[in-house]
């Protein structure tokens, strides 16, 4: 199951696609963002890496979370009481410091956002690298900690793509999430084995995981949507759809969920 998100650039205007396929092959990203154009956060997959070498108006950012996650299950393998002694506990601060410095970066306009990355976050990102490098040497040869050296340092290039765009998340998080359930549910779903119905549950997916994301209620929102649609039975006429979607303006209030106190 391959899962798109759009970014936090866009919080009026969320959207999450599944799209079902039998392989894990370059063929299928390829054609889903054969019109997309601009930048797509992703993990290390090399698939993702390919299709940027074969465009030039695709760019692919690293992600952050996938990085640390190396360092962690490697840090996880080193004794409790040993950890904070060995140098990947050190890695894991730095990773926190960028993260935190990141942080405090939320809810402010791409631009600022830009100019303070490169002020504070860069530089910790710069010596994150430059200790990475000069540790190197130092690693056994395989192991836990190999992997996340390895991985840390062919990323590189992507893991920095974040700092030179305002726009662009530190990690793709955001995605990890909305996959998430489906991974947690997919035992429910064994006897469910046929192609036809892996679409067709991307495609529920999609409505749902898309309708949560602009706060609409899952239910209400599938119930609306059940009834609206009949109504119209043009087929070639499907400029409705627009009102329909989930960041439309004409929705009823009772399919979306209450606004919190601070929104």
């Amino acid at each position: 199951m391959w899962v798109y998100r759009s970014g936090f650039m866009y919080p009026e205007r969320q959207i999450i696609l599944y799209e079902y396929q039998k392989t894990r092959n370059a063929s299928h990203p390829r054609n889903f963002l054969k019109n997309y154009t601009g930048i797509c956060v992703t993990d290390g997959y090399q698939v993702y890496h390919t299709l940027e070498k074969e465009r030039e108006d695709l760019r692919i950012a690293g992600c952050w979370v996938h990085c640390r996650r190396r360092f962690h299950e490697a840090l996880e393998v080193i004794p409790k009481a040993h950890r904070e002694e060995s140098i990947l506990y050190l890695f894991m601060k730095q990773i926190q410091a960028i993260y935190r410095e990141e942080g405090k970066l939320s809810g402010i306009p791409a631009e600022e956002r830009l100019t303070q990355r490169q002020l504070v976050v860069k530089p910790l990102v710069d010596a994150f690298f430059a200790y990475l490098k000069q540790n190197e040497a130092k690693v056994p040869k395989s192991g836990k900690t190999r992997e996340a050296f390895t991985y840390a340092l062919n990323q590189e290039w992507y893991l920095r793509v974040f700092l030179d765009d305002g726009d662009v998340p530190i990690d793709n998080n955001a995605s990890e999430r909305a996959i998430r359930g489906f991974c947690i549910g997919k035992k429910n779903w064994e006897m469910i084995d046929t192609v036809n119905g892996a679409t067709s549950s991307a495609i529920l997916y999609s409505i749902a995981e898309t309708a949560k994301a602009n706060n609409l209620k899952p239910f209400d929102y599938f119930e609306y949507l059940l009834a609206e649609i009949p109504k119209h039975t043009d087929d070639q006429n499907t400029d409705f759809l627009e009102e329909l979607l989930p960041w439309s303006k004409t929705l009823p209030e009772h399919i979306r969920k209450p606004k919190k106190a601070d929104d």
